[in-house]
């Protein structure tokens, strides 16, 4: 039958057993932090730098289309009709 009230034996005090462990908590947190910062902060860069490039490449593509099509519809010739009716273009895009 164990309780609070127990004597103390020789053994830790309940002060010195809380002492201990959060001296265990702090050592715990300090490697954490070490851990965090040596290993999880470089390799979340290289993948936000790598993910970067990738969207900035997707954009420049994207970009170089619009592009394309503005110029080739710079470039289509006109699609009214002698009445001043515009001609159906076949592109049907919604």
């Amino acid at each position: 039958m164990s309780s609070n009230q127990t004597p103390n034996w020789g053994g830790p005090s309940i002060g010195q057993r809380i002492d201990e462990a959060i001296e265990l908590i702090q050592m715990e947190l300090r490697h954490a932090i070490v851990y965090v910062n040596d290993a999880v902060i470089p390799q979340v860069r290289r993948e936000s730098i790598q993910g970067l490039r990738s969207a900035a490449d997707t954009l420049r593509n994207l970009a170089d289309r619009f592009e394309r099509q503005g110029s080739a519809a710079a470039a289509a010739p006109d699609t009214a009709t002698e009445d001043g009716s515009e001609k159906p273009s076949g592109d049907v895009r919604r």
